[in-house]
């Protein structure tokens, strides 16, 4: 534990979550964004569903914390999504299923405390064509439409309005793209800047109190200091603590 203490954000989801600070992902950016003003922490599991998420929940966001996170974002669906094995085995969960699982791993989020907030991302689309000349010689054959993604990132959005929590429209929004994807399924950066802007767009717009975007939030260590970079007139300092100019986009 390092301090001053931070507001934190918490990411939760499978491995469009896992991989969210690879390739220049959405989590890298945010942490970029909210440099120091949130610690952006990674809860990111390659592979999972909501069923699994519901085992370790407790494990994860325990209700006895000492500190709750300010901001939880959660992704779950993709894998829900994809078509059933022969096996039984594999990730796919049933739709009603799928949708009863976001809603108790919404409502513990919820629990966690009063001044908790969730922003859901719904299923993106995938890239059906890239999928198919990606096929893997270690697994069975993906079965990713979108037609199911649809399906569920709807299911998803509709949860979201009946429990009163945030969402990303991600089947929606990915599609503003044209190079979205790593292998048809994962984030390239451009899709990762779209999912970036769509969370700080809800962030800005959220009426919540405080609010958790990031120019409403105090900079840490932000004074004054005769320590800084002295300007061009060789006697005042600069202060740098509001810099952004060295981003690659401004949201």
């Amino acid at each position: 534990m390092v301090g001053p203490a931070r507001p934190q954000f918490v990411l939760f989801g499978s491995s469009i979550v896992q991989l969210s600070f690879s390739h220049r992902g959405w989590g890298s950016i945010l942490s970029d964004v909210y440099a120091r003003k949130a610690d952006i922490l990674l809860r990111g599991y390659f592979g999972w569903n909501s069923r699994r998420a519901l085992e370790v929940l407790d494990q994860v966001f325990p209700k006895d914390a000492a500190v709750q996170p300010s901001l939880l974002i959660v992704y779950f669906g993709g894998n829900d999504s994809m078509g059933p094995h022969p096996s039984g085995l594999g990730s796919h969960v049933p739709l009603p299923e799928y949708v009863e699982n976001m809603r108790k791993i919404a409502s513990h989020l919820q629990s966690l405390s009063d001044s908790t907030r969730i922003i859901f991302l719904s299923c993106p689309p995938v890239n059906e064509a890239a999928i198919r000349a990606n096929k893997s010689p270690y697994l069975s054959e993906l079965v990713r439409t979108n037609e199911l993604c649809q399906q569920y990132s709807e299911a998803c959005i509709k949860l979201c309005q009946e429990m009163d929590i945030k969402v990303v429209d991600l089947f929606t929004a990915i599609q503003k793209g044209d190079n979205c994807f790593t292998d048809g399924i994962h984030l390239s950066a451009e899709g990762s800047k779209i999912v970036a802007e769509e969370i700080v767009k809800v962030l800005r717009e959220a009426d919540w109190k405080p609010s958790l975007h990031w120019k409403s939030m105090p900079t840490e260590f932000a004074e004054d200091s005769p320590y800084y970079p002295v300007a061009a007139d060789g006697k005042t300092p600069i202060n740098p603590s509001e810099w952004t100019f060295y981003r690659e986009f401004h949201i």
